[in-house]
């Protein structure tokens, strides 16, 4: 077959600007958005996990799989009713290649609905919501941290199993995390012959409780539950112990109840039981260097949302890696992400096929302000994704 030389030469000049432009996105910085809480009740949750999606990134000279980085932020406020004009500020107004975020589980369903719409790819290095990856999943969103579900299911277990109670009262905000976390509790809680014998909330973020305390008291169940976080956390856990609850009727907790909070909750947090992702003495290599760099680069003992930021860069890179550091050829990114095996301070872990951590779930005791591992509660639990149609 003949070709004519102006053919050669246009063919020459397609192919170079085909690689001039492969190039050119080599080149260009990868656009992540931060939506976190910068203010408000978890603005410390907000900065621990900007805190360790930066080392990861420092640890890499500044880059995710080769690409340099530009951040673009905006504080959600923990507001879900600014969660939809929030998340389309960083998509459509700076155009960004991915989204992170963020605490509050209201907000970050509005979030999910945005990167659905827009498909956007969208790592949640927090919220817990289950629909996130139950009704909402979807190939462009992935979790780095948990189901509300998990935490508090293993601690069910824990509850009936390990402590032997067979009564239990549950308290929490009146709010997607604290309604899906009382629920899982409850779930394997009673699945092993516990009874909650009622279930007590407030508006978020309210944290005025003695009302509540009172009535826990005259209730007289084995074992209290309870989901808060940050300042509500640190509030409540006085109010118990001060209320002279605290020797009377054990508190339970997913472990957001003393993560990052016990510097403030002092002597009245000491013993507590939680279940967690992450413990602060876990005796492995990888959590240890991970120590040891937090607190040498911000000044600050890490917790588990630091654990999460960190998680979510690593899970971001892998798939950059797997695309050769290119962020426009998303189906591979994708995969990436999906077939990644993190090597996790919390400890190893993988990616469900809604794309949630399967993970081991650590039963923790407070002592010296810090949340010690006693044991692992549940191995490797995956979270189920009831309503997952991916």
């Amino acid at each position: 077959m003949n070709t004519s030389r102006p053919a050669l030469a246009l063919l020459a000049t397609a192919l170079a600007a085909t690689l001039s432009t492969a190039a050119q996105a080599q080149n260009e910085k990868i656009k992540i958005g931060l939506m976190l809480p910068y203010t408000g009740t978890f603005a410390a949750l907000g900065t621990a996990i900007e805190n360790g999606f930066r080392l990861y990134l420092d640890e890499n000279g500044g880059k995710l799989a080769g690409r340099e980085v530009e951040f673009f932020k905006v504080d959600d406020e923990s507001d879900p009713a600014k969660a939809p004009e929030n998340a389309n500020k960083l998509v459509k107004r700076d155009q960004v290649d991915v989204l992170v975020g963020t605490v509050h589980s209201g907000v970050a369903m509005g979030m999910a609905k945005v990167a659905k719409d827009t498909n956007t790819l969208l790592i949640v290095p927090n919220a817990g919501a289950d629909a996130i990856t139950g009704p909402l999943c979807a190939p462009n969103i992935f979790r780095t941290s948990f189901t509300n579900w998990q935490p508090a299911y293993a601690m069910g277990l824990v509850a009936a199993e390990k402590m032997k109670h067979k009564t239990a009262v549950t308290l929490t905000w009146k709010y997607a995390a604290g309604d899906e976390s009382v629920r899982g509790f409850k779930e394997g809680f009673e699945s092993k012959g516990g009874k909650v014998i009622k279930e007590l909330n407030l508006p978020f973020p309210n944290v005025e409780f003695q009302a509540l305390l009172t009535e826990i008291a005259a209730l007289k169940p084995d074992a209290g539950y309870v989901f808060f976080a940050g300042g509500g956390a640190v509030k409540f856990v006085k109010d118990y112990a001060a209320a002279g609850l605290k020797d009377k009727i054990p508190l339970y907790g997913a472990g957001f109840l003393t993560d990052g909070t016990l510097e403030a909750q002092g002597e009245a947090a000491n013993g507590l039981f939680t279940t967690l992702h992450y413990a602060d003495d876990l005796q492995l290599t990888k959590d240890k260097a991970f120590r040891f760099a937090y607190a040498k680069t911000y000044k600050l003992q890490p917790d588990v949302y630091a654990v999460q930021g960190y998680d979510a860069a690593q899970l971001l890179a892998a798939g950059l890696k797997a695309a050769g550091g290119d962020i426009s050829k998303r189906d591979a990114v994708v995969q990436g992400m999906r077939a990644a095996k993190i090597d996790s301070p919390r400890g190893p872990f993988t990616m469900s096929k809604a794309h949630n951590p399967i993970q081991d779930i650590y039963l923790r005791k407070v002592d010296n302000k810090m949340n010690r591992s006693v044991s692992i509660a549940v191995k490797g639990l995956e979270d189920p994704a009831r309503g997952c149609r991916m």
